[in-house]
């Protein structure tokens, strides 16, 4: 038994047939064709990845520059209603 009640054999012959039909350069073409695809949507995908890393890294000085305003306006607030 192969895969999902498929034999062996029956794959060995459509994938006879698929040759006869396409000719093994159509298929060495598609082949390459799936492969640079695939390695140009992993490429995509790092590139986004490590795009989103000084986005993050922005955002958070964003806050935290927001937060350390915000502290210092309730510094000077306490300071003044001691006064």
């Amino acid at each position: 038994m192969g895969f999902g009640g498929i034999s062996i054999w029956q794959l060995v012959i459509v994938l006879g047939i698929i040759i006869l039909l396409f000719g093994t350069k159509k298929l060495r073409n598609l082949g390459g064709d799936v492969g640079s695809a695939v390695k140009g949507f992993k490429k995509a995908m790092s590139d986004d990845a490590s795009a989103e890393e000084p986005k993050k890294q922005i955002e958070q000085e964003q806050k935290d520059a927001e937060f350390k305003a915000a502290d210092a306006a309730k510094t000077e607030e306490k300071t003044e209603s001691k006064s």
